[in-house]
């Protein structure tokens, strides 16, 4: 399991996500990045922007986001790459950067909820949201919304 993700993906489920996330990195020219360790680990997970799906209600939007293998947790490599893609997406996209950035994650995913802080975002309550592919039922449900405005 993937900690306050839900289950972890299958194999074609992670085959058809990298696939989304590559054709995203062509039409824009960015996207969730590959992290890798210097001098240890070839590929511990991903950060970087993504455009949010329409179906949420933060839409129209980009998001920064981060998947790391457990292993690599509690470590700053989060921290680290969403400052970096934070800065991108602020100085470099579209002729001058974006006005704002969001990110989201379940209300249980208290983790996360500190990289944000950490890297300057800050929660709009107003906007926590259910997320609609998740069914009422679910712990996981619930979400919690951060904002990032250029400096």
């Amino acid at each position: 399991m993937v900690e306050s993700l839900g289950t972890s993906p299958t194999r074609a489920e992670s085959d058809a996500l990298v696939e989304r996330y590559s054709a995203e990195l062509l039409v824009e020219g960015w996207g969730l990045w590959a992290v890798e360790v210097l001098g240890g680990a070839p590929f511990v997970g991903m950060v970087g922007l993504h455009r949010v799906g329409a179906a949420l209600p933060c839409a129209p939007a980009v998001e920064v986001g981060w998947r790391l293998s457990p292993k690599h947790w509690g470590l700053g490599y989060a921290t680290e790459g969403a400052t970096m893609a934070l800065r991108y997406g602020f100085n470099k996209l579209h002729g001058g950067g974006l006005n704002e950035i969001v990110a989201f994650t379940t209300l249980l995913n208290v983790r996360s909820q500190a990289v944000m802080g950490r890297i300057g975002m800050v929660r709009d309550v107003g906007a926590d949201f259910d997320h609609p592919s998740l069914p009422e039922s679910s712990p996981l449900r619930r979400h919690v919304l951060y904002r990032a405005r250029p400096a």
